[in-house]
């Protein structure tokens, strides 16, 4: 137990709860006993049967560990409650055992089958800190146990469960490093994680365990650039300063070429910023290479993937964060590029000090080699009275670094308000870097000189003596000139008591004694007088001044010579004792004296080079910048060195990431896709459109995004082809009937010219159609007619778009022939259900309530016998009766009523936006004028984008106008203002959660791997019993559809029905599923990557099939 258990025993006291005399005896180790008591109380509450006294133990537990005290011996008590049904105290026990697991091991290994359960609890958080608690006993006796919980953690749906398992990999690591290849294996498969919260945690497992292991970030490369902008602060700082290594070894040196690059420079001045063209810098720079014989430079598209998404973080608020994209830039970037870090690192310093120590630290290095970008900051180098004494010697340091011939005044009158300070310690950094502003600029060294001789007449000893070291400095750059300097100088000895001033005076006076021949011996004459009482780096240089003055001038110091080196002879420092020996065996010549003393004079007054002052920060650009080991200039614990720029490029191709073959569009095709504004029902809307395109650097980055937005569609089009296998007659028959219904749908806008040229196409791409899926019937190999119809579904969408786009430019200028011909070849292979040629108007705007698909042609879709295993035409029925819903009411609306739909249709503007179709009723006796929009109000991350204004409603007629609204995947209301001439009404749109949803076409593969990937959390079932009018399939389908926007799924059971679709704004997957039985009861499942609206989902569906 406690030492509070044994102090009672030994007061010869039972430890029993009901013994309170300790506890009130102040003069009995009171302070023991209550602790004890408190203790107690604990135990009892969390032995309790009652969750909330466990919750509040609990809580006072976790808040003692938060104050630092020791919780260690409620350790059994607590950890009995680890199975606890409870959420919040599970929460708070694993906080605890998190803490304590390390010191009660033995403990805390009689728990390990709870721990194991936990792992599987269906609540993240649980999983998470059970893997947690699992991971801190440091117990080699479990490794295959922790083992096998990160691999399962690492495959977990969760992505918080899969950050916990990247953490617990460097523990293990730390525990057994043996395990090391199966860690490996773990972290590569975190690695392709496409979650930011799991990204920087894997990164610093990579680092700790495998950090030679590059070629684990070859594939992840693009995709950790494209993530970094929305990792967590932390995992920003690890993955940049990861990738700062990485970029050394696979990319060229953007500064090999400076002098190219030097020429060229005025070409690029306003052009090619981050975001230029890559393909015009490769034109410029193959158009000037034979103007310069080396082969000019070209940045790697990956090498400016990453200085590109780095540069926003320079505003991040995290100063860490800055400090990693600045060492980045300065190690990685162009030289004409790193001048956009130095404005972020002088923001940093209106930070704490401490802050701004490290920051400074790096200015310093950075200011040697690129002093002209931090020149314009000049000023915010400026020391202030209330800086600590180390942040003042750093700033003094940047600004010698920045001094240059034209701001050299300004610094060194500011220096002279330096000297005045009550810092020493400042002051003579200050005397120090005036020194060091004469060595590098020769105009101002006579000046500083005469400053500092001035510095010499000081009250102050210690401003004296740095002045005389400084002092000694310059005067070896021109010592024949400032011999009276030296004379004032010799003059000090009298005063002067700091060892390190009186030994440079000594040396200077040595160094020049023909300058000052009668000083010199008279100053040896008193130094002998003192030579018992001076520091041993001042009995140094006597012994020096003593043997020049010999070697010069014999007759007036022999004597004084030989009785300072007698007194040297006997010191008690074996150093003076040394060099008095070989002194004397060297200058004074006798038998014994070997070659040596004939070159004497030659090796004492040999003309000595003069120091050249160099910042301490000089070569420390070795270490990567912002590290520890650049802070201490000495190579700390765990780190890694900061490889050299390869000679040749590696092969880029090792970063590209296998896209399968069906995904690949021929060159065509990629032209295409930078003209079309947007594929129709495609995925990858926003992801690789015509704003990335200009970028060739994101070609590959957005690749492999585009290419699941294909994949959906392919598998679309492949159910939809053997649909028209089976349904080919039938087709042929009623395509005319169809043609005549939807023309006379049609506005009268379009021209009769263009509706024939449509008819034309229409009928060719049929005929095509028919041929080709009698053919692929006839095929064997199913994968290779999969692939096939997905490829000529892509190309269908891309046609379309390129289609519609000449036909508006038909209305202005009749395309040429050549074109004709193209449109017809490129429009075959269509599919019957492909909703886009049902579209009424090419503007949405004209479109009346009623029309967005004719009833007559629902009707006759309806009466094609589909069978099971295709698309029901159920999926696009309801929509020809969308469900209204009344915006302002005619009373309140002084006679103008407003409706509005969820058209359902794709919003042409914006992708991620809902399109709401509004209708305007005027039932006053006067016109309405000016209707239009004001004062949105919205959630943050919801956008709308306003319907045009209605200049003149008359009264008693319509009008339609429509509108695209970013719910952001919520349920939240748009609020906004609807103003007339003569009013303004608030009024709301609130979604049902089905409107928040687009289609998507899947097989029944991709749905049910889908659905696998979604289990867990994301998975919502309830039973239920169906209404008795909705017990057949097609009332099942009609009402889930009519719900929610989803698309039929093919399902090879007759029991079940499948739908599926994606969020409009984030493109999340939701899966539904409806299995029933002939009694009436059924089941309903929703899968959802978004656990609320799955939920919402399954209350919608739920009402809509029980009502």
């Amino acid at each position: 137990m406690s030492a509070s258990s044994a102090f009672n025993d030994e007061k010869g006291g039972s430890s029993s709860v009901g013994e309170p005399e300790y506890g009130h005896d102040p003069a009995s180790g009171g302070i023991f006993s209550s602790d004890y008591k408190r203790h107690d109380d604990l135990k009892e509450m969390l032995d309790s049967n009652k969750d909330s006294l466990k919750l509040e133990a609990m809580k006072r537990i976790v808040a003692m560990i938060a104050r630092g005290k020791n919780a260690s011996d409620l350790f059994p008590a607590v950890v009995k409650n680890v199975a606890c049904k409870n959420i919040e105290v599970k929460k708070l026990v694993y906080v605890y055992l998190v803490r304590y697991a390390e010191e009660q091991q033995d403990l805390a290994l009689l728990s390990i089958s709870t721990f194991q359960r936990g792992l599987k609890d269906p609540n993240q958080l649980i999983r998470a800190s059970a893997l947690r608690v699992l991971s801190s006993i440091r117990v080699t006796i479990i490794v295959p146990i922790m083992m096998l919980a990160i691999k399962e953690a690492a495959s977990d749906m969760s992505p918080y469960v899969r950050k916990t398992a990247a953490h617990a990999i460097p523990k293990l690591y730390s525990l057994d490093p043996e395990q090391k290849d199966q860690l490996i294996e773990v972290i590569e498969k975190l690695l392709a994680d496409k979650t930011t919260l799991v990204a920087g945690s894997v990164v610093m497992a990579f680092e700790e365990v495998c950090p030679e292991r590059i070629e684990l970030i070859h594939k992840n490369y693009r995709k950790l650039c494209n993530l970094l902008i929305d990792v967590e602060e932390w995992g920003q700082v690890v993955i940049i300063n990861m990738l700062t290594r990485y970029a050394r070894t696979q990319f060229l040196n953007p500064n090999m070429n400076e002098s190219f690059l030097e020429e060229g420079s005025d070409k690029t001045f306003y052009g090619s910023d981050e975001d230029s063209d890559e393909e015009e810098e490769d034109k410029d720079k193959k158009a000037e290479a034979p103007m310069v014989k080396r082969k000019p430079y070209v940045m790697d598209p990956d090498h400016r993937l990453l200085l590109r998404n780095t540069k926003p973080l320079l505003q991040s608020r995290n100063a860490a964060v800055v400090m990693a994209v600045a060492q980045l830039y300065f190690h990685l970037a162009p030289k004409a590029e790193i001048g956009v870090i130095a404005k972020a690192l002088v923001r940093l310093l209106r930070s704490h000090s401490e802050v701004q120590y490290v920051v400074l630290q790096n200015v310093a290095t950075m200011s040697i080699k690129r002093r002209g970008m931090f020149e314009p900051y000049l000023k915010s180098f400026y020391i202030r009275s209330t800086d600590p004494t180390q942040i003042k010697i750093l700033k003094l340091e940047v600004l010698t670094n920045l001094a240059n011939e034209t701001n050299i005044s300004t610094i060194l009158r500011e220096f002279q308000t330096y000297i005045k300070s009550m810092d020493k310690d400042f002051v003579a950094a200050t005397i120090q870097a005036i020194g060091r502003c004469a060595t590098n600029i020769g105009e101002v060294r006579d000046t500083c000189l005469n400053g500092l001789v001035q510095l010499l007449s000081n009250r102050d000893e210690l401003v004296v003596a740095e002045s005389v070291v400084v002092i000694k400095k310059l005067l070896q750059m021109q010592p024949e000139k400032h011999s009276d300097i030296i004379k004032h100088m010799a003059k000090l000895t009298d005063n002067i008591q700091v060892p390190m001033a009186r030994a440079s005076i000594l040396w200077l006076i040595g160094e020049y004694c023909e300058h000052v021949p009668k000083i010199a011996p008279d100053v040896l004459r008193k130094m002998a007088k003192s030579f018992t009482n001076e520091e041993d780096i001042v009995k140094l240089q006597i012994i020096n001044l003593a043997a020049k003055l010999y070697l010069t001038n014999s007759k007036q110091t022999k004597l004084l010579t030989q009785y300072v080196l007698n007194l040297a002879k006997y010191d008690q420092n074996y150093d003076i004792r040394d060099r008095a020996r070989f002194i004397r065996q060297l200058i004074v010549p006798t038998e014994k004296s070997g070659a040596l003393s004939k070159y004497a004079k030659k090796l004492f007054l040999a003309i000595k080079p003069a120091p050249v002052l160099e910042s301490p920060f000089k070569d420390r650009d070795h270490f990567q910048l912002g590290s520890l080991s650049h802070l201490l200039n000495a190579k700390a614990g765990g780190y890694q060195e900061l490889p050299d720029w390869p000679e040749a490029a590696p092969d880029p191709c090792v970063r590209n990431v296998e896209v399968p073959e069906w995904t690949k569009c021929s060159s065509r095709e990629k032209r295409k896709e930078k003209k079309v504004d947007k594929p129709f029902y495609s995925d990858s809307d926003g992801e690789s459109g015509p704003t990335e395109s200009a970028d060739s650097e994101s070609d590959s980055a957005s690749g492999s995004e585009s290419g699941s937005g294909l994949e959906e569609s392919g598998s679309g089009s492949e159910s939809e082809e053997s649909e028209e296998g089976s349904e080919s007659e039938e087709e042929v028959e009623k395509d005319k009937k169809k043609k005549k219904k939807i023309e006379l749908k049609k506005p009268v806008q379009v021209s009769e010219s263009e509706q024939s040229s449509e008819e034309e196409v229409r009928k060719h791409e049929r005929k095509n159609k028919l041929r080709k899926s009698v053919s692929e019937s006839e095929s064997d190999d199913e994968e290779e007619s999969e692939s096939e119809s997905s490829q000529s579904e892509s190309e269908d969408s891309e046609s379309e778009a390129e289609v519609k786009k000449k036909k508006k430019a038909a209305e202005t200028k009749p395309p040429p022939k050549p074109v004709k011909k193209e449109c017809k070849k490129e429009k075959k292979e269509m599919s019957l259900l492909d909703l886009d040629d049902f579209e009424p108007t090419p503007s949405p705007q004209a479109t009346p309530l009623n029309s967005f698909l004719s009833s007559s042609l629902v009707n006759d879709l309806e009466g094609l016998s589909l069978s099971d295993a295709v698309l029901s035409p159920a999926a696009i029925s309801p929509c020809s009766a969308l469900k209204s819903y009344e915006l302002l009411h005619r009373i309140t609306g002084d006679g103008l009523c407003v409706e509005y739909c969820f058209s359902r249709q794709p919003f042409p503007p914006d992708a991620n936006m809902v399109s709401v179709q509004m209708q305007f009723t005027n039932n006053a006796t006067s016109d309405t004028k000016n209707l239009h929009m004001e004062d949105v109000k919205l959630q943050s991350g919801m956008r709308v984008n306003e319907f045009t204004e209605i200049e003149l409603l008359p009264a008693g007629e319509t009008a339609s106008a429509v509108m695209g609204i970013d719910f952001c995947d919520s349920t939240q209301a748009a609020n906004f203002q609807l103003c007339t001439h003569r009013r303004k009404f608030f009024v709301s749109i609130q979604p049902p959660v089905g409107e928040l949803m687009r289609p998507v076409f899947l097989t029944e593969n991709e749905f049910k791997k889908e659905q696998g990937q979604l289990m867990g959390m994301n998975e919502i079932s309830e039973k239920l019993t169906l209404d008795a009018k909705c017990r057949n399939e097609h009332a099942i389908v009609q009402r889930v559809i009519t719900a929610a926007n989803l698309s039929r799924v093919p399902c090879g059971s007759d029991k079940e029905c499948r739908f599926g679709g994606r969020t409009v704004t984030s493109g999340s997957l939701v899966l539904a599923t409806v299995s029933s039985r002939e009694d009436g009861a059924a089941q309903l499942t929703v899968n959802c990557e978004k656990m609320v609206i799955g939920t919402m989902l399954v209350k919608d569906i739920l009402l809509a099939l029980t009502q």
